[in-house]
């Protein structure tokens, strides 16, 4: 959800959101309910044609956080690849390889 959001930096409808992140309405709404309890998303309603929209928006919080968690995902895959790298050396300078 917050990837959809931070690649649409002038939001997303409900129902665009609902569609990108394959959710139903209750699960999204939840989902949005803990986002904006936590600071990390915004969502404000707004009169489209005659209807009320919700569109919905990542916070300068949520971005920050967000490019956080991708920072420590970003060095434990690194950290995997590397011990992935050792392993492999390790594998061949076995006397079994010999």
């Amino acid at each position: 959800m917050l990837t959809s959001l931070l690649t649409h930096p002038k939001g997303l409808w409900f129902g665009e959101l609902k569609d990108l992140c394959a959710l139903t309405d209750g699960n999204l709404n939840r989902h949005l309910q803990v986002l904006e309890e936590a600071k990390l998303v915004s969502a404000t309603k707004a009169l489209e044609g005659s209807r009320t929209q919700t569109r919905c928006r990542i916070t300068a919080l949520g971005r920050r956080r967000y490019l956080e968690y991708l920072a420590v995902l970003e060095q434990v895959i690194m950290d995997g690849a590397g011990a992935l790298n050792r392993d492999s050396d390790a594998d061949a300078r076995s006397p079994a390889n010999a």
